[in-house]
């Protein structure tokens, strides 16, 4: 099957207005609109293109847990939105996609504001069935602390049969 990109609004969206930091923040607002549980981590996409999204994750008191490290369910939160738009971004459009589960990894103490990055450069070969989606959460000083394989259904729209 030939690959035929992403409709996605978002990549849309990162196309016209992703060169600049307002537009950058613009989007990520928009996205976070849409999806409004996100807006609980405050997210800024640093990156957005087929096969690679990069969020960043700024460290704050509303994300930290009680030894003031950056909390493990921010950084799944920040994890889902970076695997799910890197996904929705690179899928064939006669694709749609859900979440149906996430295995994760607390590797060190998040400390610092953190990106999350997730890259999947066999995007195009992606077809119906489960999908696993790798996101690092890097720190500041460039270490994993936090990864995630986030497990994506992957299935034909019905307009697409």
């Amino acid at each position: 099957m030939d690959y035929r990109s992403s409709k996605s609004p978002v990549l849309n969206l990162w196309g016209r207005f992703g060169s600049s930091a307002l537009g950058r923040w613009l989007v990520s607002k928009l996205v976070a609109l849409k999806a409004p549980y996100f807006r609980s981590i405050k997210p800024r996409f640093l990156e957005l293109s087929p096969g690679k999204v990069e969020v960043l994750l700024n460290k704050r008191w509303s994300v930290t847990n009680h030894i003031g490290t950056v909390h493990a369910i921010a950084m799944c939160n920040a994890a889902e939105l970076a695997g799910g738009v890197c996904l929705d971004v690179s899928l064939d459009r006669r694709f749609r996609w859900i979440p149906v589960g996430m295995e994760v990894k607390y590797l060190k103490m998040a400390k610092t504001n953190l990106r999350a990055v997730c890259e999947y450069p066999e995007f195009k070969s992606i077809e119906a069935g489960d999908v696993v989606m790798p996101v690092s959460v890097i720190d500041t000083n460039g270490e994993e602390v936090f990864h995630a394989d986030i497990t994506m259904r992957v299935s034909e729209r019905p307009s697409a049969k």
